[in-house]
């Protein structure tokens, strides 16, 4: 059935330098695709991308790798056998979260593997070493008879699994062997790697710092801008006032012209002002003679006040002195009635 993918996802692929083995190089201008495949026939996995016509990933993965995540969207294993170290971004958090979640659940298996593969070797060995005691069990007995030809014929196929048995045995020590050539490579990348992660703990230091940095910046800034808008507040407030008194100027002007116009009729009014002036002034001669008059005829009143007075009381003396005739002249006139009578 040969190989089957089982997990997909997109990511940009990254290498680390074989030089420095510190910096990392892209392997791809752009996102690609990056799966998991399974071998039925050998039971192992591998993670393969593939960029164009190049292979940019070919990694079986072993129960000695690890998939570690530095940062929020990156993550990095090493691949001894590959001798490197190869680095994957992500858009998202969520998918490297899924990408090292199926590294974990895929390492698992490949252990999985890699322990019944030795339970069949030690099975293969013990079997091997019955098979040994068994011949020569029946090198002994052969001249038992023909009872025991069917114990022969088990012999040589115990021979034949133990020759199975110990190529096999050769087989697995050879990838013993590299799988340990393939861990002190690895142990070196994984020391180049944390030689490369102190190195970026010290960077992310410096950012950190240049974070606080910027972020004090940022609050300079912010108070400065604060200033600003105050600054607008009060240009905004001094704009309207401005605005204002140019309003309250243009009044003025408006008043000024007025007054300009009314100063041109100023000599006219000047003029009848002087005409008023001494129409006012011969009013007043004229009051002023008046009431030199009023004040002679009020004097000429009071004297024929006066005199009215003083002839009441000499008409009420004469009309005294009057009445007294009369009453003398009655009398008179009854004293001649009665000499008359007397006659």
């Amino acid at each position: 059935m040969g190989e089957q993918p089982i997990f997909t996802t997109r990511a940009h692929v990254f290498q680390i330098d074989p030089n420095t083995k510190k910096n990392w190089v892209p392997a791809s201008k752009q996102a690609v695709t990056v799966s998991y495949f399974y071998d039925v026939t050998r039971n192992s996995y591998r993670i393969i991308s593939v960029d164009g016509a190049k292979v940019i990933i070919n990694s079986t993965i072993t129960p000695n790798m690890t998939f570690t995540k530095t940062s929020q969207k990156f993550g990095q294993w090493a691949d001894s056998r590959a001798n490197t170290v190869f680095g994957l971004g992500f858009s998202s958090e969520q998918q490297l979260t899924k990408f090292a979640e199926k590294f974990q659940e895929v390492k698992e298996a490949a252990r999985l593997a890699r322990d019944k593969s030795q339970e069949k070797i030690e099975t293969s060995s013990n079997h091997s070493q019955a098979s040994s005691i068994n011949g020569t069990d029946d090198e002994k007995a052969s001249s038992a008879g023909p009872a025991n030809t069917h114990l022969k014929s088990e012999n040589n196929k115990l021979k034949i699994a133990l020759t199975q048995s110990a190529a096999n045995v050769k087989k697995w020590e050879i990838e013993l062997q590299t799988l340990r050539e393939s861990n002190a490579r690895l142990t070196t990348a994984l020391q180049d790697s944390a030689a490369s992660v102190e190195q970026w703990k010290r960077q992310f230091s410096l950012c950190h710092d240049e974070n606080e940095r910027l972020r004090n910046k940022i609050d300079e800034l912010e108070e400065q801008c604060s200033e600003i808008n105050r600054e607008k507040e009060k240009n905004t407030q001094l704009k309207r006032r401005i605005e204002e008194l140019e309003l309250e100027l243009r009044e003025k002007e408006t008043e000024l012209t007025d007054l300009r116009k009314q100063s041109e009729i100023i000599p006219q009014l000047m003029s009848e002002c002087e005409y008023v002036s001494e129409k006012l002034e011969a009013a007043e001669r004229d009051n002023q003679n008046l009431e030199d008059k009023v004040r002679s005829l009020k004097t000429d009143m009071e004297e024929s006040k006066y005199r009215q007075r003083h002839l009441k009381v000499e008409l009420k003396s004469f009309l005294e002195v009057l009445d007294g005739k009369i009453d003398d002249l009655h009398n008179f006139r009854r004293g001649l009635s009665k000499l008359g009578a007397d006659n």
